[in-house]
Parts: structure tokens; sequence; C-alpha cells
């Protein structure tokens, strides 16, 4: 006799298995979404972001959303210019960029829209990364950094929460005004910068008089003449 064959639900991830760089992702963007609804505030965000990149097992991550809803559900309005971007294709890969300088340099700046992941690797390079003026499609934008010999420098609105997680050996590693409160609009993106540095150097800071919100509000006076 023939039996119909149905598919079998994937097991839920063990508590104490080792949480992976996709599951700090997802957490990651439970926390944005409910920052952006107004189920957390700016400071119980920032706090649970920091305790992201610090827990070892899946059991600490949901931990951190256990009183939150899941994924899927209706999304807050976008505020301070984040525009949302289009769900991916079926089997399509989030959108992401790799900025490489190896005895070059390379430059990200203008009116551009970073990815939610970018990775940036300079080997006796200047790389740039200018994100004042930049589109946002996303509440979360992470910033991976790899740098020998070579120089990073990211800059980003003044409004938006700086978060930098890294270390250098014989090389410096610094997020300048991360854990700042002044300042900072709760509904503006958050940029993590994660790096490492090796006889290099990886600097991240806010631009002083440039936010966001005041951004999209001379682009949107520029469209209307």
């Amino acid at each position: 006799m023939d039996l119909e064959k149905k598919p079998v639900a994937p097991a839920a991830a063990p508590a104490g298995l080792r949480a992976s760089d996709a599951d700090r992702d997802r957490i990651a963007h439970i926390l944005a979404d409910a920052l952006a609804e107004g189920r957390l505030t700016a400071d119980e965000h920032s706090e649970r972001l920091d305790s992201l990149y610090a827990v070892k097992t899946v059991g600490e991550l949901e931990v951190l959303v256990r009183d939150l809803p899941a994924p899927g559900g209706p999304a807050a309005a976008p505020a301070y210019g984040v525009h949302p971007a289009p769900a991916p294709a079926a089997g399509q890969a989030p959108v992401s960029e790799t900025v490489v300088a190896v005895c070059s340099s390379s430059t990200r700046k203008g009116r551009w829209r970073p990815g939610a992941h970018t990775r940036v690797v300079s080997v006796l390079g200047d790389v740039t990364i200018d994100l004042t003026e930049a589109v946002f499609e996303q509440q979360v934008t992470e910033i991976d950094v790899t740098s020998v010999l070579g120089n990073v420098e990211i800059t980003v609105p003044e409004n938006v929460t700086l978060r930098g997680y890294g270390s250098g050996i014989l090389g410096n590693f610094e997020v300048h005004g991360e854990g700042r409160a002044e300042g900072i609009d709760p509904g503006a993106p958050v940029v993590i910068i994660r790096g490492f540095a090796l006889l290099g150097n990886i600097e991240a800071r806010p631009k002083l008089g440039a936010r966001l919100v005041d951004l999209a509000l001379k682009l949107r006076k520029r469209l209307q003449g």
C-alpha cells in the first residue's frame, strides 16, 4: 500500500548549540522590528544588541526575544528615510557587497544604497565608507572589516545608533561615539561595525551636522521643486 509522503518540518536548533552568524542576524532583525514598532526603547534595544554579540548559544539568543513577536507580522512604517527593501526572490541571497583595496584605494559615498551586510578588506590599501548620505533599506546595517597594513574609515549620520565589536593586533580598532544617547533618534537605523586590524587601522565615527532626517527632508523639497 502506497503511503503519502509528507515533508518533515526541520527541528528547532538545540538550545545548547553554538550560535551562528545567521542565528545572530535573525535575532538582530527581530530586535530592529521591535524598536521600529515601539515595543523596545532605544536603551533596551542597545542593551539587547550588546548581549547579542556576547552570548554563545542559540538558547541564550532566544532569551533576548522571548517577549517579542516572531518576524513576519505587519511591518511598521519606516522612519528617517529608511526605505524597506523588496523581498528577495525564492532562493536569492540577501543583498550584500564586498569592498576590496589591495595596494590601492576604494570609496563608497554619496547617495548610495548599502546592503544589509558589507564586507570590507584592506591590504596595504585605503577604504572610505561614507554613509552620511546613504539610503538605508533596512533597520540594521552590518559592516565586517578586515584591515592588514591598511586603513579603513567609516562615517555615519550623527543620529544613527553606532555599535562596534572588534580588536586589533599591533593595530587600531576604534568606534567613536559608541553608546552615546544624546542626539540619537530611536527610529533611525543601527550601524554595526565588526572588525579586525593587523598592523592596520579601522575607525568609525558619526559626522557632526549630518542627520539622516535632514537629508530626507532636503531630498523631498528638491523633488517638489
